[in-house]
């Protein structure tokens, strides 16, 4: 659910270049197992199309049998930024027989990249095998968004918001169009989340937040979340931030989204260094669907994730997903597979899902980050985002 700035905590350079034909044999680093050999048989794919999910497929094999700690597929852009598949495998025996490996799903702005098979020893130790070119081409809709006139924003151009083609045949069942002030304790709860350890600030999920429900405005149909610093300390010692959330736990509604709603919010992206936004859900210590996470510092790249069933995509679109750009980012929370869609178009299907009996409550919030996995605050300045509503079909 936290990835690093460069997308991956893996280090290490590529081995060989791009568009290698060869395959590449590694040498394991221990001295007792210095011939054994990785040999990397078969890595697909070789194109996407930008904007469309795909996984990864990955074959090796060895001279003799071993434990690998990890195996999984990395990819590289030109900068050298890691943009690996997530779903790496762990624990994976490697013997003279072949194991293959199918990764998540993930997508990938059009564009050349270096694509390669990779593993992690015992010792902790990374190892890079054979390196190829994967060739990302444009979608035929530019942008990633629906074709009749929505643009990148997800609005079209009379200003009417795109709603994903999960809502079709279904009604509008709960939503807040932001238009009036937010009303406390009825719809909302900003003071508390049983997602917090300690109901109104959680240090151990590398957050500084520390919940006020006054960070939370209403002005021209859009709900403001301002972060800024306080004189509140946690328990790890750093100074907390006070900022905004809206649960619809414990409120007199008591709104629970449930297996085959479609949930969908428009909001903008920030751009200041610490900012975390989120929409996503929880309930008992569980039912954890992220339907975004965003970092500035990832730019274009937006965390979707399935924590009940687990899965996880890193979405990159740099013509959709930027800082201070309004973005419609939707859920559909399927019995067998959970569907994102950002600007009415549908971005990754996990086909793990929900499970038929699931429900759990909505959050809509704006973290800052404490540092470990992503940039905390470079200065005190206040930090902001928006929402313009949040809808609920069923």
């Amino acid at each position: 659910m936290r990835i690093p700035a460069t997308a991956s905590a893996r280090l290490g350079a590529a081995v060989g270049m791009a568009g290698a034909a060869a395959l590449a044999a590694v040498s394991l680093a221990t001295p007792a197992q210095a011939a054994t050999r990785v040999t990397q048989d078969r890595l697909t794919p070789t194109s996407l199309t930008a904007g469309t999910a795909s996984t990864a497929g990955l074959t090796v094999h060895s001279s003799r049998c071993f434990t690998a700690a990890t195996l999984g597929v990395g990819v590289r852009d030109a900068a050298g930024n890691n943009l690996d598949f997530p779903g790496s495998a762990s624990d994976v025996r490697i013997c003279p027989g072949g194991v293959s490996i199918t990764t998540g799903s993930r997508t990938l702005p059009a564009g050349s990249y270096t694509e390669f098979g990779f593993w992690q020893d015992s010792a902790g130790a990374w190892h890079n095998l054979a390196s190829q070119t994967l060739t990302v081409t444009a979608a035929a809709a530019s942008g990633g968004t629906a074709s009749s006139g929505t643009s990148s924003t997800g609005t079209t151009s009379s200003g009417t918001t795109s709603t994903a083609a999960a809502a079709a045949g279904k009604s509008l069942t709960w939503s807040d169009e932001f238009s009036s002030p937010i009303s406390w304790g009825s719809r909302w709860v900003g003071d508390s989340s049983s997602s917090y350890a300690y109901g109104d600030h959680n240090p151990g999920d590398n957050k500084l937040d520390w919940l006020d429900q006054n960070d939370v405005s209403v002005a021209d149909g859009v709900a403001t979340f301002t972060a800024q610093p306080s004189s509140h300390t946690l328990e790890n010692g750093k100074q907390a931030w006070t900022t905004g959330l809206l649960t619809t736990e414990g409120s007199k509604e008591g709104f629970q989204v449930k297996t085959g709603d479609y949930v969908e919010a428009r909001v903008k992206l920030p751009s200041a260094a610490g900012a975390w936004p989120a929409l996503w859900t929880w309930k008992d210590g569980n039912g954890e669907i992220d339907s975004f996470e965003y970092h500035p510092d990832n730019a274009d790249l937006l965390e979707l994730t399935n924590h009940v069933n687990a899965a996880q995509d890193y979405y990159t679109n740099a013509s959709a997903v930027a800082p201070g750009s309004w973005v419609t980012i939707g859920t559909y929370y399927g019995a067998n597979s959970v569907d994102w869609y950002v600007n009415g178009t549908k971005v990754y299907s996990d086909d793990t899902g929900v499970g038929a009996n699931w429900s759990a409550y909505l959050i809509l919030n704006l973290s800052i980050s404490a540092g470990q996995y992503h940039s905390a605050p470079t200065s005190t300045s206040p930090i902001s985002f928006s929402a313009d509503y949040v809808r609920v079909y069923r």
